[in-house]
């Protein structure tokens, strides 16, 4: 008798913790999920802003910022640019002579391209250069904390917020 009664305590106590604990994940993933949504559109936002003007300008960074403030999360956020540059050799497996030389890429990161942008406050890109912008937060949601818990107990890795968005500049900023 008094070995059930300590199996219905445990069960009850189970019983507790699970119907607490499942619905208040259940919303901190959606949080999550509304946050990366939120972090996806700002991005992409910037990216499209820079894609057509042909340039980064500080407003603009400051208006990415912001937008993933808003969130309520902190980021960590990682901009490349991929600048074309014409190497000016001939290329003769092409079809057409006049054209010379193939598409050579360099890259250009964050401190770069800020560095850039503080001096002159604007970063120009030109037409074919190939903006990337990466954020992940660096702060610990509910979700994730919880998400991290149940992943260390089954031996998963950990859980993050991320947006990313890649374009191909079509004009030459000025």
């Amino acid at each position: 008798m008094e070995g059930e009664s300590l199996i219905t305590i445990v069960a009850i106590f189970l019983a507790a913790i699970l119907i607490g604990i499942f619905p208040m994940m259940a919303l901190a993933e959606r949080n999550d999920d509304i946050s990366e949504l939120s972090v996806q559109t700002a991005i992409a936002d910037f990216v499209n802003t820079a894609r057509k003007t042909g340039k980064i300008t500080a407003d603009g960074y400051d208006k990415l910022v912001s937008s993933l403030s808003a969130t309520g999360n902190t980021y960590d956020i990682a901009l490349e640019v991929k600048k074309i540059d014409e190497n000016p050799s001939k290329k003769t497996t092409q079809v057409d002579e006049t054209k010379i030389g193939e598409n050579i890429y360099y890259a250009e990161y964050t401190t770069q391209i800020l560095s850039e942008v503080e001096k002159s406050n604007k970063y120009i890109l030109k037409e074919g250069d190939i903006l990337t912008v990466t954020a992940s937060n660096t702060n610990s949601t509910i979700s994730q904390m919880l998400k991290n818990f149940f992943y260390n107990l089954s031996g998963q890795n950990a859980y993050r917020i991320v947006g990313s968005q890649s374009g191909v500049v079509s004009v030459t900023g000025s």
